[in-house]
């Protein structure tokens, strides 16, 4: 399959290249899209070093925006625990520290708490798609975050990355866990912020092996899972 996008469900698997771009603008978060349809990101697209732009999109009230200058760096150890398991996670605060800056924001008021991975891809891509409190792959934080990407992107399984809407500097809360390699089926254009351990990355498989609600290869999972937590340890 040709390089994809992430953002919200598309009826096809091309709209599932738009998985890649689980963002927020206008809270209006997607998944992947076809390299056909989407453009592969330059360094000139990602984030400032050292200056980070959250925009308000204006669509709702929401968290409080992250700091401008990053206060993380390194390696940044979280545990997203889940109905289906915990999940630990290294987030690389070094690579995109608005990304994970914004990420560490959002979990430490409790932003993710209770709410949905609303989506799982099967075919074309695998990925597990979350952080949409509204549970629609339309919700956001009520901003945006800038891109970190340098268009040389693989997505090897484990992967954490930010959706988005398909246009740059649209990322938003939703982010997506690869679960299997995605090197050539999604264009370079979202942001790698982690990755998960190789335990997790195995529970996430078993919610994949259960397949998509209904059938099919790309919506809800058929086992369901929800966040309950992120613990930035």
């Amino acid at each position: 399959m040709p390089a994809a996008a992430l953002k919200r469900p598309l009826a096809a698997l091309a709209a599932l290249a738009v998985l890649g771009t689980l963002a927020a603008c206008g809270d209006d978060e997607e998944s992947p899209e076809s390299a056909e349809t989407s453009t592969s990101p330059s360094e000139s697209d990602s984030a400032t070093a050292g200056a980070c732009e959250y925009v308000p999109d204006g669509t709702q009230d929401g968290p409080e925006l992250p700091a401008a200058e990053p206060e993380v760096s390194g390696q940044v150890t979280v545990s997203i625990a889940t109905t289906a398991g915990d999940l630990s996670a290294t987030l690389d605060a070094d690579a995109a520290p608005c990304t994970v800056s914004s990420f560490v924001s959002l979990a430490e008021q409790g932003y993710f708490d209770d709410t949905p991975c609303h989506r799982l891809t099967t075919a074309g891509i695998f990925v597990l798609q979350c952080g949409d409190p509204t549970g629609s792959g339309t919700g956001g934080p009520g901003y945006t975050i800038p891109d970190e990407v340098t268009g040389e992107e693989t997505y090897p399984a484990g992967t954490l990355a930010m959706a988005n809407t398909g246009v740059p500097n649209s990322g938003g809360s939703q982010f997506f866990i690869v679960y299997e390699d995605a090197k050539g089926a999604l264009a370079p254009s979202y942001t790698e912020f982690g990755t998960i351990s190789k335990e997790s990355l195995a529970e996430v498989r078993a919610v994949a092996k259960d397949g998509v609600e209904g059938g099919g290869n790309d919506g809800a999972p058929a086992t369901p899972v929800e966040i309950t937590s992120v613990t930035v340890e």
